[in-house]
């Protein structure tokens, strides 16, 4: 049989530690539900650019592009320009929008997270006119420029977990960590009980049942005569 099996049904069946497994479930339950209750809602919303070749630059150009402006999407060059349309800081669009690539197509997506599904648009369509502008001033040498392909749409929905999800969650953890938790009692009790198991009865006295050895006195043989 598997030790930790064993260990596990023999915790199981004692008393004192029977509730121990459905009382982590409880509590991760209410700890997870608690916290998709008090959380604030979050909300994403994604706009699209796309790195358009000039007359003098090779179509494969815009997929190098594109990559080298998806890395800089997030800097301080671009947010810069990009929380005057965003209405929040600097700071918040480079924590809060993530720009991603693909490598087959010049084109850029351009994801912003935010309590409020207004301000999430608002975010991810500043960053893309700032990403906008900043191509535009170096198409001169890059021979590139990044043009908008869709806008951003307000979510309807928020994309942070429900507070049922989040009590199952908690749930399911709270139930790990109580059967780790038997599962990993003190080894000196595991041991003292096995002791106490395996150890024998006192024999009781009695009566000796053993005879003394008689001793045969040696007698002489008589002589003949």
């Amino acid at each position: 049989m598997n030790p930790s099996r064993s260990a596990l049904r023999n915790a199981l069946r004692s008393p004192r530690r029977s509730w121990v497994l459905p009382a982590s479930v409880l509590v991760g339950a209410a700890l997870g539900g608690g916290y998709g209750v008090l959380k604030t809602p979050e909300y994403a919303a994604t706009s699209y650019v796309i790195v358009v070749p000039g007359e003098k630059s090779a179509p494969a150009a815009a997929v190098g592009f594109a990559q080298a402006y998806g890395r800089v999407a997030t800097d301080l060059a671009v947010t810069g320009d990009a929380q005057v349309w965003a209405g929040v800081s600097a700071a918040t669009l480079r924590s809060s929008v993530q720009a991603a690539t693909s490598p087959d197509a010049p084109m850029i997506s351009l994801t912003a997270r935010a309590s409020t599904p207004s301000k999430a648009v608002s975010m991810a369509d500043g960053v893309a006119r700032a990403l906008v502008l900043n191509s535009t001033h170096a198409s001169g040498s890059t021979g590139v420029k990044v043009v908008q392909f869709s806008r951003a749409t307000k979510p309807v929905e928020p994309v942070s977990p429900s507070a049922p999800l989040s009590a199952l969650v908690g749930g399911c953890a709270g139930g790990l960590f109580g059967g780790l938790a038997l599962l990993v009692r003190p080894r000196r009790a595991v041991r003292a009980e096995a002791r106490h198991s395996r150890q024998p009865s006192a024999a009781v006295p009695g009566p000796s049942t053993a005879k003394p050895a008689t001793a045969t006195a040696h007698r002489p043989e008589p002589e003949s005569v």
